[in-house]
């Protein structure tokens, strides 16, 4: 069973949380973050991506960037911006895209779960990514970035959320650049605080959705002052990282797409040939957007195609291997186009799908080789892949809308 915990969030003067919110600094690189803050020195990613705050020729690695983004989000509490709850605390986070609502419940999360694999994964992590986010954490004595986490919807959860959304107005109420709708509700009601301790505690597991490097980073931080406190006794502040769960009736999973520079020395009538070995492949007209498994559209030389994977191709009784990312990796990109490894390759690039399929036409147009419109990965292929223990192709999900940055930070020294 996993343990979900109230805290006492740093999080932003009401009047302040629209401009103080941001979108995760793994979504833009440093010069779009450059862009996002300009007029506004609120922004979290002054915090999350604080080589924004020094000179370009700084690296994003370099221990400069680590101090800076320690010293804004002290000063972001000096001078009132943001501020601590004075009690242990759940948060309701809610949001609304495209009318759709997913309510979620926002907390601590344990250490010691995701280590006995009480919280589970589907992605692997890079080292270098990991690293970073150490380095972040731990000089920042804080958790910063939220942690996406789902688990199978409890009827009695749900009920009790939307409960007190009904009888008590939020704290923040606003609407992103992107249209997004955010509302935030402090519980701090004792029994409610018990009511969701208890329930919780009664879910098997907790699955990360997104957020693999940030959980990972925030697990290693704990360790490393566990070593540094060997008279810890499990209730201190390190021993919980700050994260999101929604249920998972209320997520939805977007298309994670393909686009690769090159056909690996071939032209365009002989890829074609070898991709007709696993795909049966029909020139369309405008956009193909996949609306069901097994099938990909395919954009190549200013021309789109339906493709739809041949008979006995897919092993349905393979988890990782019947995703259909599983599918154009091991029988297309790695045989044919000589990808081997998606995570570290040059010759790929990966697109979500909230940047629709006009994104896609416009990099290969611009000098790409082609590109694979993919069908969304399912929910339900996500936890029985995180059950199994599997790991899934790397960029196999892409969850939207996206958490804020910012509205919740979990100091580690309490």
């Amino acid at each position: 069973m996993a343990i979900l915990r109230p805290f006492q969030a740093i999080r932003p003067q009401a009047s302040l949380a629209g401009r103080v919110a941001a979108l995760p600094y793994d979504v833009m690189n440093s010069q779009e973050a450059r862009e996002a803050v300009k007029g506004n020195p609120y922004s979290f990613l002054h915090v999350d991506k604080a080589e924004i705050d020094l000179e370009a020729s700084v690296d994003i690695y370099d221990q400069q960037v680590y101090e800076k983004a320690a010293q804004n989000l002290r000063q972001m509490v000096e001078k009132g911006v943001c501020l601590q709850e004075e009690t242990p605390c759940f948060y309701i986070y809610q949001q609304v895209m495209d009318g759709r609502v997913q309510n979620g419940i926002v907390g601590c999360a344990s250490i010691d779960d995701y280590l006995q694999n009480h919280i589970k994964k589907h992605e692997l992590t890079r080292a270098d990514k990991e690293a970073d986010r150490i380095r972040h954490v731990d000089i920042c004595d804080a958790n910063t970035g939220p942690i996406f986490l789902t688990y199978r919807a409890v009827p009695q959860i749900t009920e009790r959320v939307d409960s007190w959304i009904d009888s008590h107005q939020p704290l923040y109420d606003f609407t992103a650049e992107d249209g997004i709708a955010h509302r935030v509700w402090v519980v701090d009601s004792q029994d409610e605080i018990a009511f969701f301790k208890e329930a919780f505690s009664q879910v098997p597991d907790f699955y990360i959705a997104d957020g693999h490097h940030r959980a990972a980073s925030a697990v290693r931080v704990g360790e490393k002052r566990r070593e540094e406190h060997p008279d810890y006794n499990g209730s201190e502040e390190f021993n919980y990282f700050r994260s999101v769960l929604f249920p998972d009736e209320q997520l939805r999973i977007l298309d994670y797409n393909r686009v690769v520079h090159d056909l690996n020395g071939m032209g365009k009538e002989e890829f074609l040939e070898k991709l007709g070995q696993i795909y049966q492949c029909q020139e369309v007209q405008g956009p193909c957007r996949p609306k069901e498994k097994h099938t990909m559209g395919m954009y190549l030389d200013g021309q789109w195609y339906h493709c739809r994977v041949k008979e006995g191709i897919v092993d349905e009784n393979d988890p990782v291997g019947r995703l259909d990312v599983s599918v154009l990796q091991n029988q297309v990109l790695t045989p044919i186009l000589g990808i081997e490894d998606p995570r570290t390759s040059s010759r790929i690039d990966f697109v979500g799908g909230i940047r629709g399929l006009g994104e896609l036409e416009k990099m290969v147009d611009s000098g790409m080789a082609a590109a694979f419109a993919m069908y969304p990965t399912g929910l339900d292929d996500l936890m029985d892949i995180a059950d199994g223990g599997y790991i899934m192709p790397p960029k196999s999900t892409w969850f939207e809308p996206k958490l804020r940055s910012g509205l919740f930070v979990h100091r580690l020294n309490g």
